[in-house]
């Protein structure tokens, strides 16, 4: 069949230690981590390079550079180091091959530029979406000198606030030297993504809002939680709550999934912090923030932004993020906590890629198409559930472990869809054959066999969540010794 992968019946056994493991070495996870040994340290020399390609111009160049600013670097990206894109004359086309992320509540860009001669310039922009983002503005002149002294010029990236978009933007700069007919062209790709702007909720504790997304019952916000005592204490956070139209029994549906985890601290989990509830006005579920958000979106964005630039994330990464979601379940295994939704869509993430599981209050709706009803009027993750819970509704921590094999395959492919060319309603039977999804493609025959390990028929034939955060550690640990 295709698409998929016939097993047998794996046994606890066939967890692989990590010695022996010939990985390749883990590509780099940010731009700036492959730059840096590019840019001498203070004080250094530069070790020789062969020479990018240079501006032209005369004999005697006119010693352009233009570049981010190492506070802008950190304000974007939270790294201590300059970025050039163009230094004394040679350019580098590697650093502008990069579609850098603009976090969505950056509306500013500043570039840091000068030239030691005549060097004209003309400015012009893109965007991909203009119902998502103005056109950007400039605080310089569209067309011009380079300026002789050290300038910083802005840009400015504004969403209109009508629909939720990911914007690719291109800034060209055209270069010319000494009034010449042969220009350089320079272009600065950037993404950020834009949110429709929605009313104010009208509650003491919460301030402006955007929405992140329309559910079926439900919605969830990006709020500010304001500090009763202390105004000035002003806090990021996730907001759920439902729309106008829904009933009572989603309303309960809603409460009863987001507290699911209350009461559980572990450094992996994303468990409520308030819910607020007053007479006549919505009920809405509060959750801490994380600024990159859905662990699904961010590996689909991956995959889509940095389709020419498969080292965009690593290997390495990719295991680090599958660790801290087993040790997270593997706490809720210790607390017989029993999560019967595990996958990428019910996990956040950050700018430091920490991976924390959040309920399925967050992404039930988010996510329609992961979920179907097989006849008896409830949704299920058909393509993440273990057999006994298809046939039986049997759940268990031994379930939760299956289900982390599907979320493994998630991390490994960026996002994909498990058994995506399989009818929900033949799922069981497709499982009961024996078939399973597919090896990924340039995933180690040591970690898939991780994932078929959890996907044995028995139960108990599977490891127990902690076996497998020692056995990716050490997994983890191999790749490491490559870098």
């Amino acid at each position: 069949m295709r698409g998929a992968a016939r097993l047998g019946r794996p046994g606890r056994s066939c967890l692989p230690g990590a010695r022996g493991l010939r990985a390749p070495p883990p590509p780099p996870l940010l731009l700036l981590l492959a730059l840096l040994p590019l840019l001498p340290a203070p004080g250094a020399a530069a070790a020789p390079a062969p020479r990018p390609p240079e501006l032209q111009s005369a004999s005697a160049g006119p010693s352009v550079s233009l570049y981010l600013s190492e506070d802008e670097v950190r304000r974007l990206i939270g790294l201590d180091a300059e970025l050039y894109y163009v230094r004394n004359d040679l350019i580098s086309h590697y650093a502008l091959s990069f579609s850098l992320l603009v976090p969505s509540e950056t509306n500013f860009l500043h570039f840091t530029w000068h030239a030691k001669s005549k060097v004209e310039y003309k400015l012009g922009f893109q965007v991909d979406n203009v119902l998502a983002m103005d056109m950007p503005q400039v605080n310089i002149s569209v067309q011009g000198e380079v300026p002789r002294t050290l300038s910083v010029f802005r840009v400015e990236l504004s969403c209109t606030g009508k629909v939720d978009s990911e914007v690719m933007i291109l800034m060209q700069l055209n270069l010319t030297v000494n009034s010449s007919k042969n220009f350089t062209v320079l272009n600065f790709k950037r993404r950020k993504m834009c949110y429709k702007k929605l009313e104010e909720v009208k509650t003491s504790a919460l301030d402006k809002n955007t929405s992140r997304t329309i559910c079926t019952f439900g919605r969830i916000f990006h709020g500010i939680l304001i500090d009763e005592k202390d105004p000035n204490k002003e806090k990021q956070a996730f907001v759920k709550t439902v729309k106008d139209q829904a009933s009572e029994i989603q309303v309960t549906m809603m409460l009863t999934e987001s507290c699911k985890l209350r009461g559980l601290h572990h450094r992996n989990l994303l468990p409520i912090t308030h819910v607020c509830i007053e007479e006549g006005e919505k009920p809405m579920v509060i959750l801490p923030y994380m600024n990159w958000g859905n662990l699904k979106l961010f590996l689909r964005q991956c995959k889509l932004v940095e389709a020419n630039n498969p080292q965009a994330i690593s290997q390495q990464d990719l295991v680090h993020m599958a660790i801290q979601i087993a040790c997270g379940m593997s706490y809720l295994a210790r607390r017989e906590v029993i999560h019967k939704d595990l996958a990428a869509r019910n996990c956040v993430i950050d700018d430091t890629l920490q991976v924390k599981i959040t309920d399925n209050a967050l992404s039930r709706d988010l996510f329609p198409m992961d979920y179907h009803c097989l006849g008896d009027n409830e949704n299920r993750p058909v393509r993440w559930m273990a057999l006994e819970s298809l046939v039986n509704n049997e759940f268990s921590s031994a379930s939760d472990v299956w289900a982390f094999g599907v979320t493994l395959w998630e991390l490994m492919t960026l996002g994909q869809t498990p058994y995506v060319d399989i009818d929900p309603f033949e799922m069981a039977a497709y499982l009961k054959d024996g078939y399973r999804i597919a090896q990924p493609i340039n995933c180690p025959d040591e970690l898939f066999a991780v994932m078929a390990c959890c996907w044995a028929l028995d139960p108990e034939e599977r490891p127990k969540f902690q076996q497998l955060v020692q056995c990716l550690t050490e997994f983890h640990a191999a790749l490491g010794a490559y870098v």
